[in-house]
């Protein structure tokens, strides 16, 4: 999950009409080649919006792993508001990766849901023995509340501290994600 930062380029009076408006939201979770072009371009604007213009990292955002990820997210009207994707970490499908966890408003229990939601999704539809997030050290404790586990020491990555993380579950109910 991200992080507001005080001088963000999030729209203020959009944070404020978010707040208190998240039965409007819609929840989606879509394999690459089911989403449309619009909740592409949504998914990918909203990735530039937090982890390239608030929190100012420079990376190759689109990394070829989107077409192989299942890709979970509420969204208001068109706009993305809070995404995460998840895929295969390895071939013998043990291990699922979840990441570019994000939320455009804070503070309104959006994230929590969003991750909530998300597991599950992961669940039903990734069958797996874990999930493993490269979380940003700051959002440790939030990653926490959901049962997973810090397995690394602290490391750099596109200037960002980061700890590995994993949540171990019985993954065996669902269908089988195609990558």
């Amino acid at each position: 999950m991200t992080k507001a930062g005080t001088g963000g380029n999030i729209d203020k009076k959009y944070l404020e009409k978010m707040r208190g408006t998240e039965q409007a939201m819609e929840w989606v979770a879509k394999e690459f080649k089911e989403l449309t072009t619009t909740e592409l371009y949504e998914i990918l604007k909203a990735r530039a919006e937090i982890f390239i213009m608030e929190q100012n990292i420079n990376y190759q955002d689109m990394d070829d792993m989107d077409y192989k990820s299942l890709h979970c997210f509420y969204k208001e009207g068109a706009k993305v508001v809070a995404y995460l994707r998840a895929f295969y970490k390895d071939d013998g499908r043990k291990a699922v990766q979840a990441g570019r966890v994000l939320t455009l408003a804070h503070g309104n229990g959006l994230g929590r849901r969003l991750m909530e939601e998300g597991l599950r999704e992961i669940q039903e539809r990734m069958p797996c023995e874990k999930i493993c997030v490269d979380a940003q050290k700051y959002a440790e404790g939030f990653y926490g509340k959901f049962g997973f586990q810090t397995v690394s020491g602290e490391y750099v990555e596109s200037g960002v501290v980061h700890v590995d993380m994993e949540l171990d579950v019985a993954c065996t109910a669902g269908k089988d994600f195609e990558a």
